[in-house]
């Protein structure tokens, strides 16, 4: 009906007053009123019936809604987001499923929810607007492997989480509570995962020690002795930390729903808050960037196995050889090559391209160097 709130009543009313005189033709008194002859016929059937009650205006909602989120259902769902308040609804009803819920309601009424609940916000939808991904065809063709940001500890202990992803499944393989960043604890970590999980074929790193100390020299101890396993290792490109883009989501994830969130006293301490977390996150917490899935679920460990002790660099008889020296340089035809100390006492094979005018340096099946001729 198109009468104003304020007015309606009174309308109601002396529209009622008119047509019970009946000194009017009761299609023109409607037509005054701007109703339809039906609804003028139902105001006077309901004042014939309940009086100047039955003209009250009425609510609109229905008697039942079948389709209603149940409270107990609200109250799940609401719980989740406390519990997580990073993840969205798509999140929450994958979980939710995952643990066997029936008779979910929709996303879109999810979010009503939460919205409601004022546990969502506009700012932060946007933020969840689909992203273009790439990813590895297969499991284990990539890891990406960085320490996060250091925190401080309630002991004031700094603490540096060196964490692993695998770029396909985005299993997390490793969240270890370092006290540094040093060539040895990371090659202590390296060799514990290698041992559960195997070798992947590619890892790529960042340009910081201990994989990378330059843009001149990228190689270290440590991308030297991945290598020596048969692991290629590749760099970001410098200052743009989006090329190792899954380990630095993974760190976002890591810090706002744990580190953040949980003050922690010691390295022993947090190491137990990170493996309990990493359980969550690997078999419990659905992932966007996988359709919704878990990552164990798209996870499985490399047939290639760690050695039990570091295999020889082969060449072929007809290669032309360098051994690296202790300065980080090898010599050819009367020209010193910079490759950087950390081949030291390795042979480097020296290849000619005659197309390109320039000569390349392999450490085994792995190109570290190109050189104009």
């Amino acid at each position: 009906m198109p009468w104003k709130e304020e007015t309606i009543m009174s309308l109601r009313d002396e529209f009622i007053i008119r047509a019970l005189a009946k000194t009017e033709v009761f299609k023109h008194l409607c037509q005054e009123y701007k109703i339809t002859r039906k609804t003028g016929y139902r105001l006077l059937k309901r004042y014939e019936e309940e009086g100047l009650a039955g003209l009250v205006p009425r609510s609109k909602k229905p008697l039942s809604s079948p389709t209603k989120t149940n409270l107990q259902t609200e109250e799940v769902i609401v719980n989740v987001r406390l519990k997580q308040p990073t993840w969205g609804p798509r999140k929450i009803l994958k979980y939710l499923s995952n643990k066997g819920i029936n008779h979910l309601p929709a996303y879109s009424t999810v979010t009503s929810i939460l919205k409601r609940y004022n546990l969502i916000t506009i700012e932060e939808s946007l933020k969840r607007q689909k992203l273009i991904r790439f990813e590895r065809e297969l499991p284990n063709d990539l890891w990406q492997m960085d320490f996060k940001g250091k925190f401080q500890l309630l002991t004031r202990q700094p603490c540096y989480p060196l964490t692993i992803v695998d770029d396909h499944s985005r299993f997390s393989l490793s969240i270890k509570a370092c006290a540094n960043e040093q060539h040895l604890t990371a090659k202590k970590q390296l060799i514990h995962v290698f041992k559960n999980y195997g070798l992947p074929e590619q890892f790529n790193v960042d340009n910081g020690n201990p994989w990378g100390n330059s843009k001149l020299l990228p190689y270290t101890a440590l991308t030297v002795w991945l290598m020596q396993l048969g692991i290629r290792v590749t760099h970001s490109r410098p200052r743009h930390p989006q090329t190792n883009g899954k380990c630095e989501r993974f760190h976002r994830t890591l810090k706002a729903d744990l580190i953040s969130r949980h003050p922690m006293r010691t390295l022993s301490h947090a190491q137990k808050l990170f493996d309990e977390w990493r359980h969550h996150y690997n078999h419990e917490r659905p992932h966007e960037g996988i359709g919704m899935e878990v990552p164990m679920t798209r996870y499985n460990a490399s047939k290639k196995q760690m050695p039990s002790q570091l295999p020889l660099i082969e060449y072929n008889n007809n290669a032309i050889l360098r051994k690296a020296r202790g300065n980080g340089y090898i010599s050819y035809n009367n020209k010193e090559y910079l490759i950087g100390e950390a081949f030291k006492g390795s042979l480097i094979e020296v290849k000619h391209d005659e197309i390109d005018k320039c000569i390349k340096l392999y450490f085994g099946q792995f190109k570290i160097y190109t050189y104009d001729d």
